[in-house]
């Protein structure tokens, strides 16, 4: 970006330069008091012309240069403008996204939180099935409570970047 900045100013300079020399070769050739009329000052810019073709074709050729490098410096402004744009917008969604990631580690947080809690639940009620369930079968003829080997329960990790939810077999 500084070196489009840098360009810029450089053609402001170049654009300043030739405003300068097309002053320069106006300033003296057309005079203007009070009492002209523009129709006057109209006339005297043509009768100039007629007279001096070569000042008119030099101040021509520096109208026209003038012109092209308003338009390189525009469509360099607007280069550097798009790029300020996106910019700003990349720098936003970034700040948007750290707030959702810190958000989702809240989250994260409180699943890992209730998955401890959940898993030592579990065990506990393993413990009290291990110990009802002898007298269940003595009783009902049929297990209390089945399926311990496969409970699990979710957990997030992350490495850094990427995260993960996995399930943990209490």
């Amino acid at each position: 970006m500084d070196k489009i900045q840098a360009e810029i100013k450089e053609l402001n300079s170049q654009i300043q330069a030739l405003q300068q020399e097309r002053a320069a070769l106006t300033q003296n050739h057309i005079e203007s008091s009070e009492n002209n009329t523009t129709l006057a000052i109209v006339e005297a810019y043509r009768r100039q012309a007629r007279e001096n073709a070569q000042l008119s074709a030099e101040l021509k050729g520096i109208d026209d240069a003038i012109a092209f490098l308003e338009q390189q410096k525009q469509q360099k402004q607007a280069h550097l403008n798009g790029k300020l744009t996106f910019s700003k917008r990349l720098l936003q969604q970034q700040e948007e996204l750290e707030e959702a990631k810190k958000v989702a580690q809240t989250h994260a947080d409180r699943v890992n939180e209730l998955a401890r809690e959940l898993a030592a639940e579990i065990k506990l009620l393993k413990a009290c099935a291990d110990e009802l369930s002898p007298m269940y079968w003595q009783v009902y003829y049929k297990p209390f409570i089945t399926g311990f080997k496969t409970i699990s329960v979710p957990y997030v990790r992350s490495d850094g970047q990427v995260w993960n939810i996995v399930n943990r077999v209490v």
